[in-house]
């Protein structure tokens, strides 16, 4: 099995260098690695040159369209019997290509995900924001999880297309905002096979700061709208959840204000839930420090897609007429 490995790039040069290094690490060496720079100022091309020797590697230039095209783009080119879509923000364990290899060997699939981690060298915030994104108490947890709602939807931080899956469905129609779940969408109605593949992770490095993780989970949450305009049965009652804790946090706020005494009820159960995303988060990363900023993180994570989900709710779909 050959494996085309579809890296879009958008000025981000110093991380696809962290990236391509582990692809030379790779213990299953039948691949090749397209990198497509999408319009970028700081282009990486004498980086993508430099693992020329190392890597079957080619790199493309285009104006920029959006990752989803950019991927487009890639397709197009490739040589592979599956095309693995990367983000340019991870690091790939050394026998990575070898599980997959493995498992579709074992178990016929036409698309399949991978779950994410934090790796040792992440900064405590890095490991907070993942701790926040993979968490089984937050919704995070829902991404990557073999007990995940509904139909598997992988996400195109590690993911992975067949040929015949891509000359069937095409590719993607979005050039963001929900792109790979509307893919994946697809690819389901065609009736190909999708599923996890559980040791299949990569690590993950997150935003450095809690500003832009802000701006990550905000566009996440109008994400959830966008896909909702193309598919309105993929609207879960899961999805709303962000959205409700976020009215939920704002009420005991005002009620803490108003009413005291109806507030301490709801302070406790937050407290509560906060103290058990601090405890777990400690249990998970063996780091005090890692468990308070876990409190932040989870918190992030919940209002941000909160605030996004129902500022295009009422903006796309309750107030649009249509």
């Amino acid at each position: 099995m050959f494996f085309s490995i579809i890296i879009p790039l958008y000025n981000r040069p110093q991380e696809i260098d962290e990236l391509l290094y582990t692809l030379t690490k790779q213990t299953y060496l039948q691949f090749e690695v397209l990198v497509i720079e999408d319009g970028s100022v700081h282009d990486a091309k004498a980086i993508v040159d430099s693992y020329a020797d190392r890597l079957d590697i080619k790199y493309y230039y285009k104006e920029n369209a959006g990752q989803g095209f950019a991927r487009n783009y890639a397709f197009e080119r490739a040589n592979g019997d599956y095309f693995i879509i990367f983000d340019s923000d991870i690091l790939v364990p050394a026998d990575y290509l070898e599980i997959v290899k493995n498992y579709l060997y074992e178990h016929q699939l036409d698309a399949y995900g991978g779950p994410d981690a934090a790796h040792e060298s992440f900064t405590p915030v890095q490991k907070a924001i993942s701790y926040a994104m993979t968490s089984p108490f937050t919704t995070g947890g829902i991404r990557g999880n073999k007990k995940h709602v509904g139909q598997f939807h992988p996400r195109s931080f590690n993911m992975g297309v067949s040929r015949q899956a891509w000359e069937k469905v095409g590719g993607f129609i979005l050039p963001r905002l929900g792109e790979d779940i509307e893919y994946s969408i697809r690819i389901h109605e065609n009736g190909f096979k999708i599923g996890l593949i559980p040791e299949a992770k990569v690590y993950h490095k997150r935003r450095t700061s809690f500003s832009q993780f802000y701006k990550q989970l905000h566009f996440f949450g109008r994400a959830r709208i966008n896909i909702y305009k193309h598919f309105p049965k993929e609207l879960k009652l899961i999805h709303f959840f962000p959205a409700v804790a976020t009215i939920g946090m704002m009420v005991t706020l005002l009620m803490n204000i108003i009413y005291p005494p109806l507030a301490y009820v709801l302070d406790f159960m937050v407290l509560l839930y906060f103290m058990l995303i601090f405890f777990h988060s400690w249990s998970v990363n063996k780091s005090l420090k890692v468990a308070f900023l876990s409190i932040i993180s989870s918190f992030i994570q919940l209002t941000a897609y909160g605030l996004g989900f129902i500022q295009d709710l009422f903006k796309r779909v309750i107030f649009s007429g249509k």
